[in-house]
């Protein structure tokens, strides 16, 4: 049955939505054209709204979760091209919604857009250079609690997963050893900066899905290890 949208399709400059329809179709993405208004739907049915980029990415909707899982590869080359504030918001508020440990949430997402800044922190980071390229940066700074760290891995994988999927590439860079960027940042000495997130459209097309990975019987199990799951 049809969703309930209704469309402004006249809008200036108007991008496309994507509604999935999570009653019994997982998976399953129409494509409708903003500026749009999704109306409710009866009963315990749920719509969530995608936003496809203005200019940059591939076209056509967002992409399955699993296909962005499947596909994630880190890219460190970036073109000289902004990234539309709607993607951006996404993308932090993607770190924002993860779960976290008793939901105590121990991080804060410091996003970092000016030039002079972006160089200064490819400098800082040893393993990172390549950060005064990008157009977008995100700090992740976590408190010390006992389960900051595993949390606040959570949330930057939800990061790197959501702006892949809008066609947006990144990186994890550091893993601590970045107590230079809490000075240049104005970061409280009680948070730990554990990761730098360059943000960036890619240079060139890389292999979606062409990973070295060891094979699923050699690292999933059937109901006990060394059986192999296939």
């Amino acid at each position: 049955m049809p969703l309930p949208v209704t469309a402004d399709t006249d809008a200036p400059g108007a991008l496309t939505c994507n509604a999935r329809h999570r009653a019994g179709i997982p998976g399953a993405f129409r494509s409708y054209p903003l500026n749009c208004k999704l109306e409710p739907l009866d009963g315990d049915r749920e719509l969530i709204v995608y936003r496809a980029v203005p200019a940059g990415p591939p076209e056509g909707p967002p992409m399955d979760v699993f296909e962005a899982v499947r596909t994630l590869l880190a890219v460190r080359r970036y073109k000289d091209a902004p990234i539309p504030d709607a993607v951006v918001r996404r993308i932090v508020e993607a770190g924002r919604l993860t779960g976290s440990g008793m939901n105590r949430q121990p991080w804060h997402f410091i996003v970092v857009r000016d030039g002079d800044t972006l160089r200064r922190l490819g400098q800082l980071a040893p393993s990172g250079p390549y950060i005064t390229e990008a157009p977008l940066a995100i700090v992740v700074a976590v408190d010390t609690t006992r389960f900051a760290i595993s949390d606040a891995s959570r949330a930057i994988q939800s990061m790197l997963l959501t702006a892949w999927a809008d066609g947006v590439g990144s990186n994890w860079v550091g893993f601590g050893g970045l107590d230079k960027v809490k000075a240049l940042l104005d970061i409280p000495d009680n948070l730990e900066v554990l990761a730098i997130l360059p943000f960036g459209y890619p240079v060139r097309a890389v292999g979606r899905g062409k990973k070295q990975r060891k094979a699923l019987s050699q690292v999933a199990h059937l109901e006990r290890f060394g059986r192999p799951f296939e």
